[in-house]
C-alpha cells in the first residue's frame, strides 16, 4: 500500500480544469467539440452495442427454429416472429415473393404458405422464378446489411478526426504561446508553459475521444461481419431448400 502511494505521489498530476482555462478560445471551442464528439462515439457504441447484442441472439434462435422445420415456409405459416434479427425479415420477403411467384401458375398462396406440407402440385417454380426470387432475398440481405452498418461512419470518423481535430488546437496553442512570448518579450518558461499546458490539453482530449471509439469500431464491426456472414448463408440455404420443395423437376 505504501508503494502504491509512493507512485501515486511520483507520478505527476495534471490539471485538467486550469489547462483548460489557460487555453484561447479556439482551444476551448475544439475541446467542447471533442466533449461532444465523445458523447455521441459511447452513445452509438452503447445502442448499436445492445442491438448487435439482441440480433446475434435472435439469428442463432432463429436458425434453430428454421432447420428444424421439414418445410421451408412453416415458420412463416405458424406466424412466428423473431424479432431483431434481420433474417427474419429476409425470410419473410423470400415467402411472399413465393408466394406471388406461385400465384401465376393459379396457386393459392394461402395455399402453400400456410399449409404443413408441400404436395407435388404445388411444384410449379421454373428455374426462372426461382433467379426472380433470389434476387428479393439477394436484395433484402443487403437493406438489412446497410441498417446493420447504420452510423458506423460517424463512429469512424470520430476514431479518424478527433487526433487530427486534438492536433489542430495543440498546434494552434503553440503558435499562439510563443507569438504571445515574442510580445512581451519575455523568454521565460513560466510566460509561455500555461499557454503549452492548454495547447497540449487538445491533443490528450483527442486521444481519449479516438481510443475508446477505435475499440468500440473494431468490436462493432466484427460483429457486424459475423451477423452479415449468417445472413448471406442463410440466403443460400433457403434458397436451396425452395429449389428442392417447390422447383419442377426435369
Amino acid at each position: 500500500m505504501e508503494i502504491f502511494d509512493s507512485l501515486l505521489f511520483a507520478l505527476p498530476v495534471a490539471d485538467v480544469s486550469s489547462a483548460f482555462w489557460d487555453s484561447t478560445m479556439p482551444g476551448k471551442i475544439i475541446v467542447i467539440l471533442l466533449f461532444i464528439g465523445s458523447a455521441m462515439a459511447w452513445t452509438i457504441m452503447y445502442t448499436k452495442g445492445v442491438q448487435l447484442r439482441f440480433a446475434s441472439r435472435s439469428t442463432v434462435e432463429f436458425l434453430e427454429t428454421f432447420r428444424s422445420e421439414r418445410n421451408p415456409t412453416a415458420l412463416f405459416a405458424s406466424d412466428e416472429e423473431f424479432a431483431g434479427t434481420p433474417l427474419n425479415t429476409i425470410y419473410n420477403a423470400g415467402c411472399i415473393a413465393l408466394g406471388n411467384e406461385l400465384s401465376t401458375h393459379g396457386i393459392d398462396p394461402d395455399d402453400v404458405l400456410l399449409a404443413d406440407q408441400t404436395s407435388e402440385m404445388h411444384r410449379r417454380l421454373t428455374l426462372h422464378q426461382l433467379e426472380t426470387l433470389r434476387s428479393v432475398v439477394d436484395r433484402n440481405v443487403a437493406d438489412e446489411a446497410l441498417n446493420l452498418e447504420d452510423q458506423m461512419g460517424m463512429l469512424a470518423t470520430a476514431v479518424s478526426a478527433a487526433p487530427f481535430l486534438g492536433l489542430l488546437g495543440t498546434v494552434w496553442g503553440v503558435m499562439d504561446a510563443f507569438s504571445g512570448m515574442a510580445a512581451s518579450g519575455s523568454a521565460a518558461l513560466s510566460a509561455v508553459a500555461p499557454g503549452i499546458s492548454g495547447a497540449l490539453l487538445t491533443t490528450i482530449v483527442g486521444l481519449i475521444v479516438a481510443l475508446p471509439s477505435m475499440v468500440g469500431y473494431n468490436t462493432l464491426s466484427s460483429q457486424i461481419r459475423r451477423i452479415s456472414v449468417q445472413m448471406d448463408n442463410f440466403a443460400q440455404e433457403f434458397i436451396s431448400e425452395i429449389q428442392n420443395t417447390y422447383v419442377i423437376e426435369g
